[in-house]
């Protein structure tokens, strides 16, 4: 601001030549080692009141600008306080590519255990030449659904009948499991029980079961020994031994890290428990091949022969499901000894934490129509006046052509007004 003086103008005195030690003085020059002063009274109150009204000019110039800034404040609090969206800071308000583990129980309704098994009476004959899928109900049941497959695979074709062609059922499962799970120079399965087997049974989990992959070192397949009376075609007429043993089975990830392979890591199947790890880590029994990415587990034919029991149908062109041997041993083994076929999937979740700040200024108003009243838009609670309150329920992401992405809901709505702030995290799960 401008400052303003106020000073008296006094009239010019005239000049005379004159001699001695008073030449070239006015009338009211006061001597040479003193300052001009001015002894009329008039004077010196018109001076005085030139200060006075400066200073009070000054006053009210301060006072007016701590008013326009006091406005200038109140309008941004308003203005915040209505606007609809707020920008994140891609620096402070949002982590992005976090990564965890979740796991979850592999069978229906997420159970980890599984100690009901019954055949599907919708599969036609021919697809029960090949694999029997299981449920955990029985198929009349309602939520009654596939949980897991069981086939048996000869990679000659041994055990079935070739119906007429080249191709029998048990050739056309080693084949497939064959290119499913080996690498492409491989012919056979080789595990550490027997070596090169040519004849292998299979669990294979249902693929939407899954997730990713099925949780290494957190499954338990049981397996009951059968009778040796077993009869040639295994549909429908295998046989528990009468001092039913059950053999649990888990892979060796605990002492092992895997094999490296095309088709993923690939664990060995051994005898143990979970509760109890492998039984003799130092010298495991093998009895198989784990592909958790696949949800298969491959199982030596040889050695369910040897310690079960399982009398394998290995006759040329003899129609043996030997597959439903597989069915029986695991559908026999909880009503034997109790033991349920555990197990989890697993899958890693990347997530990004978007950090969701509502400073006190902000959001207090709404559009809601119920918010006001009245041709000019009063307030419907008359206690709103000064101090809006609203309650905070959903939170939009949107883009930046402000389409709606996303919507999280709070769990209770949440107060807010002018003396409130809050932080809500919002995370999206990939």
């Amino acid at each position: 601001m401008k400052k303003i003086n106020f000073l008296k103008q006094l009239p010019k005195q005239s000049q005379k030549g004159t001699s001695g030690n008073n030449a070239g003085k006015t009338p009211n020059q006061s001597p040479a080692n003193q300052s001009p002063t001015y002894s009329s009274p008039a004077a010196q109150n018109a001076a005085a009141g030139a200060v006075d009204m400066n200073a009070q000019v000054q006053q009210l110039a301060l006072q007016l600008a701590d008013q326009i800034v006091a406005d200038q404040q109140q309008v941004n609090i308003l203005s915040n306080s209505g606007k609809t969206f707020s920008r994140f800071n891609a620096t402070e308000d949002i982590v992005d590519k976090q990564t965890q583990i979740v796991t979850a129980g592999l069978w229906s309704d997420n159970q980890g255990l599984l100690d009901t098994f019954y055949s599907s009476s919708a599969q036609t004959n021919s697809q029960r030449r090949y694999y029997v899928d299981v449920l955990q109900k029985s198929p009349q049941q309602t939520g009654s659904a596939v949980q897991f497959a069981c086939a048996f695979g000869h990679v000659l074709g041994s055990g079935s009948s070739n119906m007429g062609n080249d191709d029998p059922a048990s050739k056309a499962v080693y084949a497939q499991y064959k290119q499913l799970l080996l690498e492409q120079d491989a012919s056979r399965f080789v595990t550490a029980g027997s070596g090169s087997t040519e004849y292998i049974y299979v669990v294979n989990v249902q693929r939407n079961r899954m997730k990713e992959q099925l949780d290494a070192g957190n499954w338990q397949l049981p397996l009951s020994t059968i009778s040796s009376s077993r009869a040639t075609n295994a549909t429908g007429s295998v046989s528990l031994s009468g001092s039913a043993k059950t053999f649990t089975f888990i892979d060796d990830s605990s002492i092992s890290s895997g094999t490296s392979t095309s088709s993923g890591k690939v664990f060995n199947v051994v005898s143990g428990s979970i509760d109890n790890g492998i039984h003799n880590p130092t010298n495991p029994v093998y009895y198989g091949l784990f592909y958790p990415k696949y949800g298969s587990i491959v199982l030596d034919g040889k050695m369910l022969d040897q310690d079960l029991g399982f009398a394998t149908n290995t006759g040329s062109n003899s129609e043996g499901n030997n597959h439903f041997a597989l069915f029986h041993s695991i559908s026999g083994s909880f009503g034997a000894n109790g033991q349920s076929f555990e197990a989890r999937n697993q899958e890693t979740i990347t997530s990004t934490h978007y950090f969701v700040r509502v400073k006190n200024g902000n959001y207090n108003f709404s559009n809601n129509p119920s918010f006001t009243t009245g041709s000019v838009g009063e307030f419907t609670q008359t206690t709103f006046v000064g101090d809006p309150s609203t309650y905070i329920t959903t939170i939009g992401l949107y883009n930046d052509s402000q389409e709606l992405l996303a919507v999280a809901k709070l769990s209770k709505p949440l107060l807010k007004n002018f003396s409130k702030e809050a932080l809500v995290r919002v995370k999206l799960d990939f």
